[in-house]
């Protein structure tokens, strides 16, 4: 089955014939095959891991030592109290609906997004026009609508549609049902309407210790590790602002329907940073001047709710002026994402910047950036840059009275009057004792407006009511001998504020999967020859080394290279079956190997060798130094493949091409 996504030849790609070359070189597989697998559940292969390592190690140099962040590594196991504090057990969800004829569970906006477009696609039928397939997930094919019928729709109709598509992810879950019900929207497996959709927290809960008293989850995202340590992490950089941290590790969501196979699945690899920065500075950044040239395609959420998905091309700089991009540090990082992007081979020509709209705006956010990568199941996430404000450490500090803020020397001393609670220790704590703290936080984090108002009643009535979540009915009582409210000046030599954050987070699986994608073609003339061409950088084997013959002579020459790639830390594999040498630089070529290096019986004779380079197939020819010299220039990207023929003499012949009946 096709789809409109393109090879990077710009041919029609065929997902299902990328997707089983894919498995049969292992890149990726599902996990428990054998015993009929678990959706959304996979496993890298040798191919798949060496990927997805380099893809780590580009992203560790672009981001963690470039910017000089400090990266640290938190458990998976997170207790309950902390993602309630979080907003995850409240508010981590995603809406979901059942079919009451067969119980099938629906993710409810994947299915209104799929039955409005299947009836786009009957409407194009009717009238004649050509029809793209989307690509379905082999193991939603059983699912699929038993036929599209081709039903002209009214102009109206369509254009309500495409509005509806445009914004999909900005309907909760009551919006959805009103489009299930207004739009008579059916299950194609049973032709019934499922039941109104109900929210379904996508965290996986378990317990901690053998008496499962200690309530908890596999984290959804590597970030509140991160926010815990803040305090830590401040001290370690000696109290210098602004700084980033960064995380690498697994993430797990309970994912109601996974499909479009590692596009959306239940164990996923995360890179996320946490840039923490003073709001006083109005979040610029010192290194934004670097990248304010930089042109993004921008698909803001105005032009969402308007129904349309064009984008806007400009520079960041002028997105950041304008506003529509909320600040330079934001700015910042979303170039620096198209940076890297660009940096492992992401086709930039499917490549988007997509702002939140406010219904899917996650709790914590007050403005979020998606970079949309395209791909046979349509644009698809793999990178959230999100402004969390001062969320995290904020609701963090107030649950423990943790200090997770910032002090720092004033040069000009300020003088400052305010209402301020004083808590009389001596009786605070034996009155509300296990609870004495959370109670304490809670007044200490009220504002000043708040605090204000508190003041009076404790004077007027000897007691106030204070909101302290998790405390009893959530109202605590305090009385005037446990708590004074005074009116005091004070001289400020120490400025204490909460950070805010800004968060790049990467879909590790997400955007390794639309790499393949990106980079993958066929010869022409000859299908059955896939390439996929990483950059050098990123392939998981460098270097192809192929011995013409099996003979013993050849061995040497084969172990001396080998371990002289390895030393200079350039991997290599070696292909000394009897398949013919275009057979083998095919099956390479299926890998992303992007150079290939042939021992023949001329090497015997006089020590040189040829270099094969992966999308032209073209050769050079050389001695040992200078071919292994080239191979290092080649994968640390100091010289390209035509400065390397303009260096070595150009050999001609050798590589037989391949007929389709060749076993």
């Amino acid at each position: 089955m096709t789809s409109s996504a393109t090879t990077l030849k710009g041919q029609p790609l065929d997902k299902g014939v990328l997707e089983s070359m894919l498995r049969r070189r292992m890149f990726f597989a599902p996990s428990f095959d054998i015993y009929g697998g678990v959706a959304g559940l996979y496993d890298y292969g040798p191919p798949g891991c060496a990927l997805q390592a380099n893809i780590i190690d580009i992203w560790r140099k672009h981001f963690v030592l470039e910017e000089d962040m400090l990266e640290v590594d938190c458990t998976v196991m997170t207790p309950h109290d902390v993602l309630k504090t979080s907003g995850h057990v409240d508010k981590f969800a995603d809406w979901m609906c059942k079919d009451p004829k067969n119980g099938d569970i629906l993710r409810a906006d994947h299915f209104v997004e799929d039955v409005l477009e299947a009836r786009l696609k009957g409407d194009k039928e009717a009238r004649g026009q050509k029809v793209e397939d989307k690509e379905e997930d082999p193991k939603r094919k059983k699912k699929k609508a038993k036929g599209t019928e081709a039903v002209k729709l009214e102009d109206a109709v369509v254009k309500e549609y495409e509005e509806i598509l445009a914004q999909i992810d900005n309907y909760n879950g009551e919006q959805l049902g009103e489009l299930i019900k207004k739009y008579d929207l059916r299950n194609p497996a049973t032709g019934v309407q499922p039941e109104p959709p109900v929210a379904f927290n996508l965290m996986f809960q378990t317990a901690i210790g053998p008496s499962g008293n200690l309530a908890g989850y596999l984290r959804p995202e590597t970030a509140q590790g991160q926010f815990l340590n803040f305090a830590k992490l401040l001290e370690y950089n000696a109290g210098n602002m602004p700084f980033a941290s960064a995380s690498i590790g697994k993430s797990y969501r309970n994912e109601i329907a996974p499909r479009g196979g590692l596009l959306r699945v239940r164990e996923f690899l995360m890179a996320e940073i946490e840039h923490f920065v003073d709001p006083a500075g109005h979040k610029k950044h010192e290194r934004f001047h670097e990248v304010a040239d930089i042109e993004l395609a921008l698909l803001d959420r105005n032009v969402q709710l308007s129904g349309q998905t064009t984008v806007t091309k400009m520079t960041i700089g002028e997105a950041v002026k304008q506003k529509i991009v909320d600040n330079e540090t934001l700015g910042y990082f979303l170039a620096r994402i198209h940076l890297f992007l660009q940096k492992i081979g992401i086709d930039q020509s499917k490549i988007r910047f997509r702002q939140h709209m406010s219904n899917e705006m996650a709790h914590y956010a007050c403005d979020c950036w998606d970079a949309e990568l395209l791909t046979s199941s349509g644009w698809v996430e793999c990178v959230g840059c999100a402004d969390r404000s001062a969320y995290d450490l904020t609701v963090h500090a107030k649950r423990t009275g943790a200090p997770l803020v910032v002090r720092e020397t004033l040069e000009t001393p300020e003088i400052v009057e305010k209402w301020e609670p004083e808590i009389n220790s001596k009786k605070f704590g034996p009155t509300f004792r296990k609870d004495a703290k959370t109670v304490e936080a809670a007044i200490l984090a009220l504002p000043q407006e708040e605090l204000a108002k508190l003041a009076e009643e404790l004077k007027t009535n000897g007691k106030i009511v204070v909101d302290v979540p998790g405390v009893g009915d959530g109202k605590v009582e305090v009385s005037k001998d446990l708590l004074a409210i005074e009116w005091k000046k004070h001289t400020i030599n120490i400025r204490e504020y909460t950070p805010n954050v800004i968060e790049p987070s990467f879909g590790i699986g997400r955007i390794l999967y639309s790499l393949l994608e990106h980079n993958y073609w066929v010869r022409e003339g000859d299908e059955a020859r896939g390439v996929i061409s990483f950059p050098p950088a990123v392939a998981p084997v460098k270097v192809l080394i192929v011995p013409i013959s099996s003979k013993a002579e050849f061995a040497p020459h084969v172990r001396r290279l080998s371990q002289k790639l390895r030393s200079v830390g350039i991997s290599s594999r070696v292909d000394d079956s009897s398949a013919s040498i275009g057979r083998r630089y095919a099956r390479n070529d299926e890998l992303g190997t992007p150079f290939g290096l042939t021992i023949d019986f001329q090497t015997l004779q006089d020590g040189t060798f040829t270099l094969r380079e992966r999308d032209s197939t073209r050769q050079v020819r050389a001695e040992e130094e200078k071919i292994v010299d080239a191979i290092k220039a080649l994968v640390e990207g100091s010289k390209t493949w035509q400065d390397v023929e303009s260096e070595l003499p150009i050999f001609e012949g050798q590589e037989l091409e391949i007929r389709p009946a060749e076993n």
